[in-house]
């Protein structure tokens, strides 16, 4: 395949995780945030080694378990942790630091030179996403700022060690193993730290199996197949598409106003994913003149 599918197919991840908020808040029961991450990720993660039929060999158990953490468990704890001390656009904004810091830590990780215009991209998808989603009213709680902050850089460091371990499997099952190992760590915080479930309804029901194997199974395959194929900083903007179709699905199935400067927050966005692109791309490419574009820093 090549690249343009290859973007397609892994921004549709994001894409659909935009639907987060929307069917959890018009289908799950509210104030069960951990448990419900567990029914979402380890379901479809044990669903997914049934279809592969193979675990991971010792050497790779500590790495499949830290990409669990990274990816799943401390992300969707810390992000949870966001979302009820910040408002919604506040959160959403430090989420969308994650593609700079992607940049700094596919740098010390990977080795990968710091590309100035991935920075610029990075600084304004996250500018873009403020003006998208935030609000002059929003309070800024000094614990729920550290979980923004943190999360972000959680998904970060998973999307770069993602790409520096790549075991030699399918990306399926990769995925597999870390939507399993994420689950599994999530679920001793989701028994000591919350209630138990209530009956669930039909809707319930509904809301868990599109979030399992729609916003899980098959979106986290695109996501890690796309962190193989692609740059990380070039994975990490398309995050970008995340709020954007929160606000978008907000406007056309909740009759949610959408304001002049929302609309230029979405440009803004859009622009600093195709440019996030560019920059990846040729950034990747030897440099032939006798001018760079990145910051030299030493190995």
């Amino acid at each position: 395949m090549n690249r343009l599918t290859d973007l397609l197919l892994t921004a549709m991840a994001p894409a659909v995780w935009g639907s987060t908020y929307i069917v959890t808040s018009e289908l799950l029961p509210a104030g069960y945030p951990i448990t419900l991450a567990v029914l979402r990720a380890l379901p479809a993660g044990l669903l997914l080694l049934l279809l592969v039929r193979r675990l991971p060999g010792r050497d790779w158990w500590g790495r499949v378990l830290l990409l669990g953490a990274f990816n799943f468990a401390i992300f969707w704890t810390l992000l949870f942790v966001a979302a009820y001390r910040l408002p919604g656009g506040v959160a959403a904004t430090l989420g969308a630091l994650q593609a700079l810091w992607v940049v700094l830590l596919a740098r010390g990780l990977l080795g990968t030179p710091i590309i100035t215009l991935s920075v610029l991209a990075a600084l304004a998808g996250a500018g873009g996403v403020a003006l998208l989603v935030f609000t002059p009213a929003a309070e800024l709680d000094p614990i729920g700022l550290a979980a923004g902050l943190g999360g972000a850089l959680s998904m970060a460091a998973g999307t770069v060690l993602s790409r520096k371990w790549q075991p030699p499997v399918s990306p399926l099952t990769f995925t597999a193993w870390q939507l399993t190992a994420g689950g599994l760590l999530l679920a001793p915080l989701a028994w000591f730290g919350e209630p138990a479930l209530p009956a669930l309804t039909t809707s319930n029901l509904v809301g868990l199996g599109y979030l399992g194997l729609i916003g899980a199974a098959l979106t986290y395959f695109l996501w890690f197949r796309g962190v193989a194929r692609l740059e990380p900083a070039a994975v990490s903007m398309l995050g970008m598409m995340s709020p954007l179709t929160a606000v978008a699905l907000g406007w056309m199935l909740l009759d949610q106003k959408l304001s002049p400067l929302q609309a230029g927050g979405a440009v803004i966005v859009l622009g600093s994913v195709w440019l996030g692109q560019w920059a990846a791309r040729r950034g990747s490419r030897p440099a032939t003149g006798a001018h760079s574009t990145t910051w030299p820093l030493p190995r």
